[in-house]
């Protein structure tokens, strides 16, 4: 069965990703990854038991945020050609969602590990602007 002609598309649009640019960017998973490290710094510094256990399930919500934003990135945004140009793109985002997971700032409270964390986003978003010059 074909379509109806008024289904059919009448122009085709070609992206390197989901939609045309402009919709991606790392900022969303270093917003979080800064709560993560807020949070961290403010568990450390309270004595309060009901305090820190509302810290600790924040601190993993938003560390699940850092990963998806990342994932989305990873998976949506780059492509092969990025992945040609920078080959340690993959080990990147790996270390960086580790980072973000159960063995890294979503399982701990250390400051550090947060301060990792966000230098990891760096390291990408550094990568991701440039592959929007050119």
């Amino acid at each position: 069965m074909r379509l109806p002609r008024m289904l059919t598309p009448r122009v085709t649009v070609r992206a390197h990703c989901d939609l045309p640019c402009g919709v991606y960017d790392p900022a969303q998973a270093r917003i979080e990854a800064e709560s993560v490290k807020a949070i961290c710094e403010k568990y450390q510094a309270s004595e309060d038991p009901e305090y820190r256990t509302r810290a600790l399930i924040i601190k993993e919500e938003r560390s699940e945020l850092v990963k998806h934003h990342l994932w989305v990135l990873w998976t949506d945004y780059f492509k092969p050609p990025h992945f040609e140009k920078y080959p340690h793109l993959h080990q990147l985002f790996n270390e960086a969602t580790k980072l973000a997971g159960a063995s890294g700032a979503k399982g701990s409270t250390d400051v550090d590990v947060a301060e990792q964390l966000l230098g990891k986003i760096d390291e990408i978003s550094k990568i991701f602007w440039e592959t929007k010059q050119g």
